[in-house]
């Protein structure tokens, strides 16, 4: 991360893990928002409790900054707001927090990319990080004129990180590669400090050869401990084989943390009475067409009904019924929930993007009773 006029965060010194919140860009209630929300999934959406409007994502934004998170992760996707311009507008609403801005490297050139990056860097004061989002989703893929297949996609996200870093060098930059041909690559103005935090996701081999070569995170997705520190062992091997250093790691969270444990789970049961078994379906049928390995195994925590949910110590896939990508979700007590956190960190994960519905007031739950807690780990 960038060192600059920002003050303390949880992460600082000897303050605990690193922690961050979610921007919910593709609105937000006090039920799972999922796949039969999205118009790209069903002919009936249902609607979001909240709107992702700028006044709505400007509360949670500012209650982040507040609270102590150290930044948002801001998603993309048809289904949600534009990354890019969501940010931009709201680094006037806040001066502090970080963007950890979504970025395709299918639907961009990755000499634009560095020099919207490069502004955006510029004009928030340092407070820009990336989130490199390969693809999952066939449709969406398709949507945006990308047929590459999985693993041919993490090759062009190879080659895409390796023009952006260049083009954020001192001198200009040439590179011709089998997706990408530039010469004299350049953001033009050099970037004041370091450049941004680059995030990059993904539980397949692929994405592991990427992140060894080229992420400053590896983020992983919140799978029991055992199979997140088995995805970090590979990142790291190929790292060591390289003779590069690893990359610091990180894991995309949920979370239901209340005074009690049996309140946290009363929230979670609710939660699921919520849910009704359309929209799970709906869900399923496009789980079922996703390439992403990191999607799959998302899936395989639940056979898409309520039983058995609990797939670790505190650690619930309810979310993984209706909602892509991150699917669970710590349930516990705050000290419950904090243990379970230092139990990743154990595994060498630093980075703790967590989330909850609605974002605004589990911001603050998480914010005032859990994140003091963290700071002690």
């Amino acid at each position: 991360m960038t060192t600059d006029s920002r003050g303390p965060r949880p992460g600082d010194g000897d303050r605990g893990p690193r922690v961050h919140w979610y921007l919910p860009t593709a609105g937000d209630g006090r039920d799972i928002v999922g796949w039969a929300h999205s118009r790209t999934a069903t002919d009936d959406p249902r609607a979001v409790g909240r709107p992702p409007d700028p006044g709505y994502l400007a509360d949670v934004a500012r209650a982040a900054e507040r609270l102590g998170f150290e930044s948002v992760l801001t998603p993309t996707g048809t289904w949600c707001e534009d990354a890019w311009i969501t940010t931009a507008a709201l680094t006037a609403q806040t001066s502090t927090l970080t963007f950890i801005v979504a970025l395709r490297p299918d639907s961009i050139a990755p000499t634009l990319a560095a020099q919207m990056a490069a502004t955006f860097h510029r004009q928030s004061g340092g407070r820009l990080a990336l989130n490199i989002v390969t693809g999952s989703d066939e449709q969406e893929q398709r949507r945006f004129g990308d047929r590459l297949e999985h693993d041919r996609r993490y090759e062009r996200t190879e080659e895409f990180l390796r023009v952006l870093r260049g083009a954020w060098g001192a001198e200009p930059f040439d590179f011709r590669g089998e997706h990408y041909d530039v010469t004299g690559a350049t953001v033009g103005r050099r970037l004041d400090g370091p450049p941004p935090t680059v995030y990059l996701g993904g539980a397949s081999p692929a994405a592991a050869d990427v992140s060894a070569r080229h992420a400053d995170v590896h983020l992983a997705w919140g799978e029991p401990p055992k199979a997140v520190a088995a995805q970090l062992d590979g990142v790291r091997e190929r790292a060591a084989a390289l003779d590069r250093p690893a990359p610091e790691f990180g894991i995309r969270l949920h979370v239901i943390t209340r005074d009690t444990a049996a309140e946290a789970w009363a929230q979670a049961d609710r939660m699921l009475a919520a849910l009704d078994p359309e929209a799970i379906a709906v869900a399923r049928r496009r789980f079922a067409a996703s390439t992403s390995v990191g999607q799959r195994r998302m899936t395989a925590l639940t056979d898409g009904g309520a039983d058995r949910l609990e797939v670790a110590p505190n650690l619930w896939a309810g979310f993984a019924l209706v909602r892509r990508h991150a699917g669970t979700a710590l349930v516990g007590s705050h000290q419950q929930v904090a243990e379970r956190i230092a139990e990743y960190r154990a595994l060498g994960v630093e980075h703790f993007i967590l989330s909850g519905q609605p974002h605004l007031e589990e911001a603050y739950t998480v914010g005032e009773e859990l994140l003091p807690l963290l700071r002690k780990l």
